[in-house]
């Protein structure tokens, strides 16, 4: 069915490719699109073209569009490229085109080719994306209610493929790429705006005190003829001086911010290019920078020049020092800054303590397999030769007969994905167990893996038995399954007394015999260290069905996994060598211990938890800075006042209390303030918590008492200087 809201409309499906042809083969990833991709996306060519409709239709020929980045680093930017052929998978294809620099996916890609999309094929077990323009006036809603009609349509035509609660819709690209990334930076850039408001209100204060300290220079310049207009307008060039200049160097710093940042990002962060190339500081980051510092010199520059501008000129003259005794009410505007900066601080740093202890966490979770010492990679095995299950079979005995007799080698396995990383998924029924009307038992993670998958992990066996190398294609079919799974649906019986038939009701492809459970192992954690184990099931490799096998092969690598006795990158060379040996020349990609892959998974974690750590530091830094610049100057302010509390006989403990308390009183006020904000603004921070609430009470006990022991200890410096103010001297000022 065509739905009319698309102007145009696109599919795409991503692959590993082996690129041969020379003493270096390599895995790439490929994606087979339509011809009309190139068009929809408006990407670039910087030489040849894209596919043609006739190279988009079945059997079209064997033709290739090269990225820009493997065009560089494997062909050297030759242009010569284009019409000459490249051995892909063992097949020769001709490069027609290279793509330009500027067309980047968030998911690298290598190169593309024609989907030749097979519309009479009977094959469901298809996985692909769709993209479309959506016509001049069409909204979203328009489209979804246009594929709801057209999801009725096929659920007539196909009965049975598409469940009455199911339908077709479509999503925002720009929706899909950032939405598992906008709360996070959404909490980082009000994170960033916290900081940018307590620097303000330290330049605020600082500006305040400048301005009481040349009240008499001011009061001179107006008796000698200045007007109102011309001192707010000297003291607003200084401050937009000082505000340009602190922009300056805060744009120096945030280029170096930027680059810290692309070397530290966990990799999820969507739409920044190749290597982050479209994060720079452009016209638009300059812009930002000059229009915030010209509102912050403006802002908090014209409150002090205006207060200044209204002080009685005679007041002023008559003043015996600039010393006299000024209060905290004099001063409130001061006190209030230091009260928000006290408050906001909490905020960040309160933050910057759930996501700490939510990646402490993390580490400690037992993800309930040894990650030591393991050593990982991966195969594309798209191809004739593994259309069948018999064919990957045979590549993973040579290739584990050949990776176990490298030396430092404990054991080796295959499997179809690696735990941590998510996998496949499949129904299952119980044979003999009724379930009502429910077509399926249940559903449960469907791991194909070689026979000695479980000792590489060490995942303990509870019950029963561990696969065998007799457990091969002309066995019977059996099966493994995990704690969580025997736990949901066994509870009061024994998982190795039935059988199971897996994949019921997904069609011809996972049409098979029931197998029996013949072992229970121990849970872990395959959807990622913040997620509880679920339902698993476990197969050989070797008895896949033949059309799963093809469909895997077409969807996704087999990853080979070692254990070996040292570091294990330090025997990368000689185990990827013993691979290629065995599977005749095939290369491998994504090679990473065990031990880099858990911290991956936590990567997204640790970088938010990173940079709110940083920003609550320097929050914390700067609210420091402001109560105590708040409290020595009002010391230096006060010192006739306190000279002449000593000289009456006040003891220095007095006066150093009194000063503590006066400050202490404005970092209570701002911690109050801040609990309160902390316990609305952290509910936005619960989608990124893992073992810990929200209002977590160590959060927020420990973290107002720590800030009240920064606040004493900034306090303290300028009240110990009171106490050493000598009676006489102050007396004697003027």
């Amino acid at each position: 069915t065509r739905v009319r809201s698309s102007a145009a409309s696109d599919v795409y499906k991503r692959q590993g490719l082996n690129l041969t042809g020379n003493d270096q083969p390599e895995q790439v990833q490929g994606v087979h699109v339509t011809a009309d991709y190139f068009s929809i996306l408006g990407a670039p060519v910087v030489a040849g073209r894209t596919f043609t409709a006739a190279e988009d239709i079945p059997h079209g020929g064997n033709v290739a569009v090269l990225s820009y980045g493997l065009w560089k680093r494997r062909f050297g930017g030759d242009r010569d490229i284009v019409g000459k052929n490249i051995q892909l998978n063992g097949q020769p294809y001709q490069v027609v085109g290279v793509m330009g620099r500027g067309f980047v996916t968030d998911n690298p890609v290598d190169l593309w080719l024609p989907f030749q999309f097979e519309l009479s094929s009977t094959d469901q077990a298809h996985y692909f994306g769709v993209i479309a323009r959506l016509k001049p006036g069409v909204t979203e809603p328009m489209a979804n209610a246009q594929l709801k009609l057209a999801a009725d349509q096929y659920r007539a035509t196909y009965p049975g493929t598409l469940g009455p609660n199911n339908s077709f819709g479509v999503v925002l690209w720009q929706e899909l790429m950032v939405r598992d990334t906008r709360s996070s930076l959404y909490v980082l850039l009000g994170a960033v705006g916290l900081v940018l408001l307590i620097a303000c209100a330290n330049v605020a204060n600082l500006l305040l005190i400048r301005a009481t300290a040349r009240k008499r220079e001011l009061a001179t310049r107006s008796a000698l003829g200045a007007g109102r207009w011309h001192i707010i307008r000297q003291l607003l060039t200084e401050s937009l001086l000082v505000s340009l200049t602190g922009g300056l160097l805060g744009l120096l710093l945030g280029f170096a911010g930027v680059r810290f940042l692309l070397a530290i990002n966990p990799g999820s962060i969507p739409r920044i290019g190749e290597d982050g190339s479209t994060v720079t500081v452009d016209l638009n980051v300059l812009l930002f920078t000059l229009g915030v510092s010209v509102l912050t010199g403006i802002l908090f520059g014209l409150v002090p020049a205006i207060s200044a501008s209204r002080k009685s000129l005679s007041a002023i003259l008559n003043e015996s020092s600039n010393r006299a005794g000024v209060g905290f009410r004099s001063g409130r505007v001061r006190s209030l800054l230091v009260v928000s900066e006290m408050a906001l601080a909490l905020i960040l740093v309160i933050g910057a303590a759930l996501l700490i202890r939510t990646f402490r966490n993390l580490q400690s979770v037992d993800p309930g397999f040894d990650t030591h010492n393991v050593l990982t990679m991966a195969m594309s095995i798209s191809g004739d030769r593994f259309l069948k299950t018999s064919g990957v079979a045979q590549v993973i005995h040579d290739g584990t007969e050949r990776i176990d007799a490298v030396p430092g080698v404990t054991a080796s396995a295959a499997a179809c994905c690696l735990p941590l990383q998510g996998g496949f998924g499949l129904p299952f029924n119980i044979v003999g167990r009724a379930n009502g009307n429910n077509p399926n038992t249940g559903g449960a993670g469907y791991f194909p893996v070689s026979w000695s998958y479980f000792d590489v992990f060490k995942v303990p066996v509870l019950r029963g038995r561990n696969f065998t190398e007799k457990d091969n294609g002309s066995a019977p079919g059996v099966v493994i399954i995990n704690q969580a799974m025997a736990r949901q649906y066994w509870p009061n019986g024994d998982p190795l007394s039935d059988r199971i038939v897996l994949g019921a009701g997904m069609g011809p492809v996972f049409v098979e015999p029931p197998r029996q459970v013949i072992g229970v192992v121990g849970d872990t954690r395959d959807g990622g260290l913040n997620q509880d184990p679920g339902p698993t099931m476990y197969i050989p490799v070797a008895q896949m069905p033949d059309k799963v096998t093809a469909l895997n092969s077409r969807i996704a690598p087999l990853w080979w996994i070692v254990r070996t006795r040292m570091e294990p990158h330090t025997l990368t060379a000689t185990v990827t060598n013993a691979i290629r040996e065995a599977t005749g020349g095939l290369p491998v990609a994504h090679i990473r211990s065990m031990d880099e892959i858990v911290v991956l998974t936590t990567s997204r974690e640790r970088f938010n938890m990173l940079l709110l750590t940083v920003f609550g530091t320097s929050a914390l830094l700067m609210a420091a800075i402001g109560i105590y610049g708040l409290m020595a100057y009002s010391v230096q302010q006060r010192t006739l006042e306190l000279g002449v509390r000593m000289a009456l006989g006040a003891p220095a403990s007095t006066i150093r209390n009194m000063v503590i308390r006066q400050g202490m009183v404005l970092a209570g006020i701002g911690l109050v303030i801040g609990i309160g904000g902390a316990f609305w603004l952290t509910k936005f921070l619960t989608g990124f918590l893992f073992g810990v609430r929200a209002w977590d009470p160590a959060a927020f006990i420990l973290t107002p008492i720590f800030l009240c022991a920064v606040a004493l200890v900034a306090v303290w410096v300028p009240a110990r200087k009171a106490t050493q103010i000598d009676p006489m001297s102050a007396l004697r000022f003027e």
